[in-house]
């Protein structure tokens, strides 16, 4: 093999020329070496002086974003005033099986780590609108802080209500409600879920548009905070509108000693609202076999609750009704009917059981009165109810 020199000699070459060409390549690479480490040390001292200047001084120069529409589908609670307390408006896009999941929530600590003023939680079960609303407004005067109120109304009723008024934006979402189905029992059950979701409500009253209260509100208030039982209306009928309505296929669940009637219109404390909302063992059975003329509203709940509770009933309702002109319905009451007298007779006849001791009072509010009695009772209430 030839050596190195004399093969570039051969090919032309000369050795001399290739030595100073590759000399000077190794002289450029170092050149380029070193701009590009002094490009290297200005970038990283450009940016150490940027970021100190823009920490001093950057805030000056921030062009201000819009604040972001997009709301995040949950917020979690930075404290219980979050969810505690009566919101202003009571209108929310749950659907009912979310609504009575949502309102089974129960604390299973019963120390409440707040100051907490349990409340009556008002339930209207109303077609339209509220003709005695005058008279209930007197009622309430006064007490901001121990009720609250909730409307169920047929869902095409548009409600105008002035916002001076306890009403005001207390209609809950609503759904048809037919007079012996169970959609009716649906729309109570809606009414007491609604009101669950307010932890301050200890005791719910279901009432009409036709109920009147029969005393002022610091006597009710009394009456029911202090009663060892729920007012739900039980007692077994024997008779063709009470066992003769029973279907045998309620069975296992429920038997026909089990069987129980009792008037629509309740008071009951959280612990019943919860178990008629989280119910789904007894609910089938009655939605499924009683149908006209078996008139569920008045088995349901009083049955489903002697079977589960039975101590925890006053098995009577606070609200008074006169049957003694028969039929399907209760007697109504109109203007000419709105008299002292009238009201004399209905508490002197009164005599019941409260907390296991004899007493003269029975009943807190009343039924049926149109409205045109609206005028004559804002005449006596101050008289007659005492308020």
């Amino acid at each position: 093999m030839l050596p190195k020199r004399l093969v570039a000699f051969e090919e032309g070459k000369d050795p001399a020329s290739i030595s100073a060409k590759m000399n000077s390549s190794r002289a450029l690479s170092l050149k380029a070496i070193q701009i590009f480490l002094l490009l290297l040390v200005l970038g990283l001292g450009f940016s150490i002086i940027s970021m100190n200047t823009f920490r001093y001084f950057g805030k000056n120069y921030v062009t201000p974003e819009a604040p972001s529409t997009v709301q995040p589908c949950f917020v979690e609670a930075s404290s219980t005033k979050s969810w505690i307390g009566t919101p202003s408006s009571l209108w929310h896009a749950m659907n009912d099986t979310e609504l009575f999941w949502r309102a089974s929530f129960s604390p299973r600590i019963k120390e409440y780590p707040f100051k907490r003023v349990p409340k009556i939680a008002f339930m209207f079960f109303t077609k339209g609108p509220l003709p005695l609303a005058p008279l209930w407004q007197k009622f309430f005067d006064g007490h901001k802080e121990l009720y609250s109120i909730y409307i169920h109304s047929t869902p095409s009723y548009i409600a105008t209500i002035p916002p001076t008024s306890v009403f005001f934006n207390r209609h809950i979402p609503s759904q048809v409600a037919e007079w012996g189905q169970m959609s009716m029992c649906d729309a109570e059950r809606r009414l007491l879920a609604n009101a669950l979701l307010d932890i301050s409500n200890e005791w719910f009253v279901l009432v009409s548009e036709s109920c009147i209260p029969l005393h002022n509100f610091s006597i009710v208030y009394r009456y029911i905070s202090r009663s060892k039982y729920s007012f739900m209306g039980s007692f077994d009928d024997h008779g063709p509108h009470g066992r003769g309505r029973y279907n045998g296929n309620m069975e296992p669940e429920v038997t026909l000693s089990q069987w129980r009637k009792g008037s629509q219109w309740f008071e009951v404390d959280r612990r019943l609202a919860v178990l008629i909302v989280e119910d789904i063992k007894y609910y089938p059975k009655f939605k499924n076999f009683c149908k006209p003329a078996c008139y569920v509203d008045e088995h349901y709940f009083p049955t489903m609750l002697t079977i589960e509770v039975p101590h925890l009933l006053a098995n009577r309702t606070l609200t008074w009704t006169d049957w003694s002109r028969g039929g399907a319905h209760p007697a109504t009451f109109g203007k000419s009917d709105i008299t002292e007298e009238f009201f004399k007779k209905i508490f002197e006849r009164e005599t019941c059981l409260y907390n296991n001791q004899p007493s003269t009072v029975c009943s807190l509010f009343a039924r049926k009165f149109a409205p045109s009695a609206l005028d004559p009772l804002l005449e006596l209430s101050s008289k007659v109810f005492g308020f």
